[in-house]
């Protein structure tokens, strides 16, 4: 029995291609239908549903309180609006780590209830057995190493990582056994330029940056930060492309001075 569906235009193997011939990748996060609909549109790469949203969508301090039921909710509302880009979806903490019975448990459901096209997981050799149970069920996977927002509470710190020569290393060891056990990319988080582009070139599969420099092949931001509606983090890796936080906070307040002035609605805007 055959099947067809709608399949997305990019797909890992785009991806792959597009590394074998110098594109450039680029990925933004999503979070909800509106969102993703433009970011589909403009034709960004890759849509990620990060676990950021806990921190740009929820307000939480970091990524650990969001939970793998929210990062369906949210996967499945960008899903619904993507015709072009390739979704991907981080998995949350707690639903991998140590436990690849569960890491598998919890990418099915992502992939079933969401209709993702892949999941995102962060964490090199420790984490190996989850990354090689996900890949027996067929379900593709992206790394993340270097600054890994759920290893928050171990490092203590955001500082840039991976800025001696062991952790740099062991950053390459890890990024090759990821690449060597069927990942089709990986995330480099806040580390030296130098050391990015040097995983890049190593490496067959794309490496997209946050904060890992120009040299890699592709690059990633959180979109609420690029289009400043959060205003309050600023590292130097982020380029600010729209000003919205101020543009929002001046459309709403010329509303609410319409509707106390008896101004909004006027005759055009009534039936």
């Amino acid at each position: 029995m055959s099947v067809q569906g709608k399949s997305r235009v990019v797909t890992t193997h785009v991806l792959q291609t597009m590394k074998d011939r110098g594109e450039r990748i680029s990925m933004l996060t999503g979070y909800d239908y509106s969102m993703a609909s433009l970011l589909d549109q403009a034709g960004v790469d890759v849509i990620l549903v990060g676990d950021s949203a806990a921190n740009v969508v929820a307000g939480f301090q970091s990524t650990l309180p969001i939970t793998l039921n929210q990062m369906i909710y949210h996967a499945s509302s960008v899903v619904r609006a993507v015709k072009r880009a390739l979704v991907v979806v981080d998995m949350p903490f707690g639903t991998y780590q140590g436990d690849s019975h569960q890491a598998l448990q919890s990418a099915i459901r992502i992939m079933k209830e969401s209709g993702a096209d892949a999941i995102k997981l962060e964490g090199g050799k420790e984490v190996v057995e989850s990354v090689q149970r996900i890949l027996s069920a067929g379900i593709p996977v992206m790394g993340h190493l270097g600054l890994t927002p759920q290893s928050i509470n171990r490092f203590g710190t955001y500082v840039v990582r991976a800025t001696e020569e062991e952790e740099a290393d062991r950053l390459v060891d890890d990024a090759q056994l990821l690449e060597a056990e069927g990942c089709f990319a990986i995330v480099l988080e806040k580390i030296p330029a130098k050391l990015g582009q040097e995983v890049a070139r190593k490496l067959r599969i794309p490496i997209i940056g946050i904060g890992a420099g120009g040299g890699v092949d592709g690059q990633v931001l959180v979109t609420h930060d690029m289009l400043g509606i959060t205003q309050e983090f600023s590292p130097r890796f982020l380029r600010r492309y729209a000003a919205l936080g101020e543009e929002m906070l001046q459309a709403f307040q010329h509303y609410i001075d319409d509707v106390k002035r008896g101004d909004f609605p006027n005759e055009r805007e009534q039936y």
